[in-house]
């Protein structure tokens, strides 16, 4: 599901101070123009998550994929087993696994045009 990018340099600190903001811009904007009906999103581990690291960091996802579909890909791509959890975070919040990616998308993205998910092993910000 989706397309892969190739990965972008792991960033330390906050979501803010992503690297990958500053080596990518307007990027987004580009990938928006040509592939109109997909999302561009940026996943990356939590900081202090034991939960394996994640061998693409970009995705492109068709935007009527329900945040539930996009955990799957993830969970695919880390090879985490079915009995570990995960939890993907936008902005320090879990969003509702029948939420639409596109509405996600609308709600939260970033103003480089990307929507930014970490994803961890522990519910380490709460529930929403």
């Amino acid at each position: 599901m989706g397309i892969c990018f190739g990965n972008s340099r792991r960033r330390k600190g906050s979501m803010a101070k992503s690297s990958f903001k500053v080596e990518h811009p307007l990027e987004a904007a580009r990938i928006r123009e040509k592939y109109p009906d997909r999302i561009p999103v940026i996943v990356e581990k939590a900081e202090r998550s034991d939960i394996p690291d994640i061998d693409k960091k970009k995705y492109l996802v068709p935007a009527d994929l329900t945040v539930g579909q996009f955990v799957y890909v993830v969970r695919k791509r880390i090879k985490l087993s079915a009995e570990k959890a995960i939890f993907i975070f936008v902005k320090d919040t879990l969003p509702p696994t029948a939420a639409i990616m596109s509405a996600i998308y609308e709600e939260h993205k970033d103003e480089d045009g990307f929507l930014y998910m970490t994803y961890s092993g522990e519910n380490t910000f709460g529930s929403s």
